[in-house]
């Protein structure tokens, strides 16, 4: 099922190559640096781009690199500390969750999900297939990208009834951003916990991650960075009125290396289950619970791309080597929230230190 990419991303995984084999950490560390600050400057050429964020996990090793200036013309770089908006990056925290609820026996991935739905929705299936919980991890439901609304927790569910879904349930891929926030919904409705108190529970704390965060208070926000369009004006922060399946999370250079750590970790049995492969898209990667695989090199990648309003970053998880990267910038242009320039600009610089450092 899985496909060989052909789509130029080899900067993030070259970054990563060339470290492995050098045993005197001094050496590999200036090594390490040396590749990263490389790629990094070679990302920041681009006069629209200020900023890089780096959190790198290789041969046992952490690292994070920091360039560039927050602001533009301030002088001000990030650091461990900063916290990003790391966008769509949530939707594999769910998927997370998912497995864990499959692996404790709160759900089943075959579950029809009107099962859980505080309403009736007969509009959910078609021609008398249902739309199971698996479907709708997989991007393969036949919802809508954006749901009808979202700006109260009632007004999405009531806007749901307008949707109609003219596909088989799990055989065509289209990326949804209204079928996450109902997973989340039926996670909190199978543990009876809010769903953001259950990843603060079962990921979160479990990790360390003391400074990853759905809701921030003001100390938080004087860390979390401002972003910016191509014409380096200040974006808007996202604001979620709904459960946090899609987008949500705050996080910083320092927690994104212990998620890393934890996804490395396969006998941890949510995680294992996690990286599990359901579907093959009509693009260069497979899906199962929310990461994306691809198989680059003869090895699995689990990969997910975050865009928001002046902030985009990548996450890459490679098992087999164990090591894990997560590119972060705080800046977006050319085409919207989810730039495709920025966001093949960010996966090369991933995976060019990932190659490079192996």
């Amino acid at each position: 099922m899985i496909k060989n990419i052909q789509k130029p991303f080899i900067i993030v995984f070259l970054i990563i190559s060339a470290l492995s084999c050098n045993q005197n950490k001094s050496v590999e560390k200036k090594k390490t640096s040396e590749i990263v600050e490389r790629y990094a400057k070679e990302f920041l050429e681009n006069d629209k781009i200020h900023s890089v964020s780096i959190a790198l996990f290789q041969n046992k090793q952490e690292y994070t690199f920091h360039f560039g200036e927050q602001n533009p013309n301030k002088n001000n770089p990030p650091t461990d500390s900063t916290l990003y908006e790391i966008a769509s990056v949530t939707k594999t925290f769910l998927g997370t969750m998912v497995a864990k609820a499959v692996i404790n026996e709160k759900i089943s991935l075959e579950d029809n999900i009107r099962d859980y739905l505080p309403q009736e929705y007969p509009n959910f299936e078609y021609q008398g297939e249902a739309i199971t919980i698996k479907d709708i991890i997989t991007h393969t439901g036949g919802f809508p990208n954006f749901p009808p609304s979202m700006d109260t927790k009632e007004a999405f569910w009531n806007g749901l009834h307008q949707i109609k879904i003219s596909s088989n349930p799990g055989s065509e891929f289209s990326y949804s951003n209204t079928a996450p926030e109902i997973t989340a919904y039926i996670l909190e409705k199978a543990y009876d916990i809010p769903y953001q108190q259950l990843v603060q529970k079962f990921i979160f704390e479990p990790n360390g991650m003391t400074h990853t965060k759905f809701e921030i208070n003001q100390k938080d926000k004087a860390l979390l960075i401002q972003g910016y369009n191509g014409d380096r004006e200040p974006q808007e922060h996202f604001q979620n009125n709904l459960w946090g399946g899609i987008a949500g999370i705050h996080s910083n250079t320092a927690d994104l290396i212990k998620y890393i750590k934890y996804h490395l970790n396969e006998s941890i049995p949510e995680v294992k289950e996690s990286h599990k492969n359901f579907f093959s898209t009509q693009y260069d990667f497979d899906i199962g619970y929310h990461w994306n695989i691809i198989e680059t090199n003869n090895e699995i990648c689990y990969r997910h791309h975050g865009g928001i309003w002046g902030m985009q970053n990548w996450i890459m998880i490679f098992p087999e080597t164990n090591i894990g990267i997560a590119v972060l910038t705080n800046t977006s242009f050319e085409g919207g929230v989810l730039s495709e320039g920025i966001d093949d600009m960010l996966e090369k610089l991933a995976l060019n230190i990932k190659k490079d450092i192996e």
